[in-house]
């Protein structure tokens, strides 16, 4: 039994209990596993990685980790359960869970939407009876919503990880600027040595490290090489920080020598469509509208962005709310989301360009929470 003493896990678990009730959901299943990967195991339980977290309306949260040190360690639940006593199967658990619960005929489980096809049909002979639910609008997709809007302590935690991702940035200008750091490979090596010194669980994902010849691109191939970084023309730098299992996503972008007729409009229009982006930021402004502002802007000058202007980062390195000019974007900007904005430009010729700070909106505008930059060399 492991005492659930975290206030900020029962307020997420009370409002989860509440809508299973409300929908008569008898258990619902959330796996973390190679298989399919869910930072709402972790937003729920404070469980890294690698268990099956299964809740009922009755207020009970059963955790079945890989790792049981770990989960004592580091997890929070009502009972705690070792997954080798379900033969490391998930049926075979939700199975075994449900006739403890002595679950009635027609019962709901609701099981994760990514779930393939024949493990569903697996699901629904073993559970026999039961009434199998696996849809994209039900309680998944509701703790994806929520955890859009950040609590107290997610907040907290941001603060945190832009105060050593800013700090990497500067230690990045000087290194840069001094000649230390002068290939890609470098780098990236220094931003995961220097954020695991700083009590990180490393970067949120793969740094991007492209010189000029290869900034070309909104993702670089391979991410990073051994070859020359910052030197004449433009470099990009995209990389995050894991502090707590958030990650933090900037972009810099390093200038070096006499710009190209070309190149310079690239680096003015991207620190202008920056900056209009962020002055655009209001709660219950709608996140297409912001993504069309740039876009239009763009379009002045006959430039087309070829990526999204932004996204919600988290538990994941891309999450909601969506900044993106899209039909289907349904996103509206609310106080406690924190998300990136990143204009960017790229030409096969030339490089690319892209800036990228991570926003907090807050209930009177934008907060802008790292100092990433335009790096005049």
């Amino acid at each position: 039994m492991i005492n659930i003493n975290d206030n900020t896990y029962k307020q997420r678990l009370e409002k989860l209990y509440d809508w299973m009730t409300a929908e008569n959901i008898a258990i619902t299943l959330f796996e973390d596993s190679e298989e399919h990967r869910d930072p709402a195991v972790r937003w729920l339980s404070g469980m890294p990685g690698d268990a099956l977290l299964l809740l009922t309306p009755t207020r009970q949260s059963i955790l079945i980790p890989w790792d049981t040190n770990i989960a004592e360690a580091m997890a929070q639940a009502d009972t705690l359960i070792p997954y080798n006593e379900f033969g490391r199967q998930c049926t075979k658990a939700l199975q075994k869970i449900a006739a403890f619960l002595k679950l009635p005929s027609g019962a709901k489980i609701e099981i994760p939407p990514v779930t393939p096809y024949p493990a569903f049909l697996e699901y629904v002979e073993l559970l026999n009876g039961c009434d199998i639910i696996c849809r994209h609008d039900g309680i998944h997709s509701t703790v994806v919503k929520a955890r859009a809007i950040k609590d107290a302590s997610e907040i907290e935690r941001y603060r945190k990880i832009a105060a050593i991702t800013n700090d990497i940035i500067d230690l990045l200008e000087q290194k840069i600027r001094a000649g230390k750091l002068n290939t890609e490979a470098k780098v990236a090596l220094f931003i995961e040595s220097e954020a695991r010194a700083r009590g990180c669980e490393g970067t949120g994902f793969g740094t991007l490290a492209a010189g000029p010849t290869r900034s070309f691109g909104i993702h670089a191939f391979p991410p990073y090489t051994a070859g020359p970084f910052a030197t004449d023309g433009l470099s990009i730098l995209d990389f995050g920080l894991k502090y707590q299992g958030y990650t933090s996503d900037v972009t810099l972008t390093f200038v070096r020598g006499d710009l190209a007729p070309d190149q310079e409009p690239l680096v003015i229009l991207v620190q202008n469509a920056h900056d209009l982006a962020i002055k655009s930021l209001k709660p219950s402004v709608s996140a297409l509208s912001i993504g069309k502002i740039v876009e239009d802007y763009f379009w002045e000058y006959e430039k087309v962005m070829p990526h999204n202007l932004g996204h919600g980062i988290g538990l994941e390195a891309h999450e909601g709310p969506s900044l993106r000019n899209r039909a289907d974007n349904d996103w509206t900007l609310e106080p406690g989301m924190i998300f990136t904005i990143e204009p960017g430009l790229y030409d096969v010729k030339f490089g690319g360009c892209r800036l990228e700070d991570d926003i907090l909106m807050t209930e009177s505008g934008a907060e802008v929470l790292t100092k990433a930059r335009i790096i005049q060399l």
